[in-house]
């Protein structure tokens, strides 16, 4: 009997041992996690409000699309755009005694002509050696060999037959003699008003970097401070920006600038503008051409091709031709080539001011046989002035 309880309790032990292993084995074991709760959905906060609408919004009728109006497109809306502001036109100072005016300016190439001719002139004794240096003075100044023989020779004799010479009779003998040189009775009035007919004709032709654009600007600018109406013609339609540039000139002073596509036929650009300004009743039409070098024949026969385009109109009045000043001699061989091809009425100097020499105004003369009608004398809109002999000359030989 004893045997069996033992037996009983061992058993009921070997049980329980077994029962504790398997109860541990499955809490080693992870269980899955348990499925997503569903979130709670909850309404957004009302709208904050400020004093009495402080509370919840409440709900308010809404149209539907059937009963909001809609245009129905018959009448389109148009959005104004402010006008554009008008450039504001200038009044040009008036031309009459301009180059006395711009004195000073002229005056900056005086030392290397008129001081210099006055110093030696003034010496006790008029060697050879004298002469020779008067000779240099002049060439150097870019008067020219064929003005500078005649003008010593005639110095030569007036201070022989003169005798003991005072400052004040030297300055006046050299006054006299370069104003004969220079040429007191050439006709240089710019034509731009034919008797027969409106408007006038002027072409302003020369080689690049001349200032040919800006100098047609400028003389529009002469020739409104005249009373005249002027029409601008951009036949530069190789240069980029020409004819933008011609034309801010041209709204400056209310002058119409007609123009054509850019590397457009400068022929038809000037047979329009010319068109254009008899229809408006233009006293004068301008015609700035390409700055066309002197060097490509091709080019030049171009430029007689504009001027044979534009005479179908009426002749041409004025053929001005842009000189750089700076340039000296080098501006004559310029000069021959465009003779050649138009026919060259009137010179315009450019750049006469600082180091320019003076004597290219004679130099100049000569090679063309026509006279300067123009000079400029700095960058300013009113730099541009008629040219007079006795300002010019009283400029070079100083007070």
């Amino acid at each position: 009997m004893d045997i069996v309880i033992l037996a009983v309790v061992i058993a009921v032990v070997v049980l329980g041992a077994l029962g504790g292993l398997i109860v541990g084995s499955r809490r080693k074991k992870q269980l899955p996690p348990p499925p997503p709760a569903a979130p709670d959905i909850t309404a957004p906060p009302a709208e904050p409000h400020v004093g009495d609408e402080a509370e919840t919004p409440r709900e308010e009728p809404r149209r539907t699309i059937e009963e909001v109006d809609l245009p129905d497109g018959s009448a389109p809306v148009v959005v104004e755009e402010p006008p554009a502001e008008a450039p504001e036109i200038e009044i040009p100072e008036p031309t009459v005694g301009r180059l006395v005016r711009l004195r000073t300016r002229l005056s900056r190439s005086q030392n290397a002509l008129g001081k210099g001719l006055l110093t030696l002139l003034s010496r006790e004794h008029l060697d050879e050696d004298t002469w020779e240096e008067i000779e240099d003075t002049l060439l150097t100044a870019d008067v020219g060999v064929q003005p500078t023989q005649e003008l010593v020779e005639r110095l030569r004799e007036r201070v022989k037959v003169l005798g003991t010479r005072t400052p004040e009779e030297l300055r006046t003998l050299l006054r006299e003699e370069l104003i004969t040189l220079v040429g007191r009775d050439m006709d240089r009035a710019v034509k731009t008003e034919p008797e027969d007919r409106k408007p006038g004709i002027v072409m302003v032709v020369g080689v690049n970097g001349t200032g040919k654009t800006t100098t047609t600007g400028k003389l529009a600018r002469v020739l409104v401070a005249d009373g005249q109406s002027v029409v601008l013609g951009a036949a530069d339609t190789f240069r980029a920006a020409a004819a933008d540039q011609l034309q801010t000139w041209g709204e400056r002073v209310g002058a119409h600038t007609v123009r054509g596509p850019e590397a457009g036929d400068p022929a038809s650009v000037a047979f329009d503008a010319v068109k254009e300004g008899k229809e408006m009743g233009a006293n004068v039409v301008l015609i700035d051409t390409a700055g066309r070098l002197h060097t490509k024949t091709g080019l030049m026969d171009e430029l007689g091709k504009v001027k044979r385009v534009v005479e179908k109109h009426a002749p041409v009045d004025e053929v001005l031709l842009v000189l750089d000043a700076t340039t000296g001699q080098n501006g004559l061989v310029q000069a021959r080539v465009f003779s050649e091809v138009v026919d060259i009425t009137g010179i315009v100097l450019t750049k006469l001011d600082g180091t320019a020499k003076g004597g290219i105004v004679v130099a100049v003369q000569r090679e063309l046989g026509v006279p300067v009608k123009l000079i400029g004398l700095g960058e300013g809109a009113d730099d541009l002035a008629p040219f007079e002999p006795e300002a010019f000359v009283d400029a070079l030989i100083g007070e």
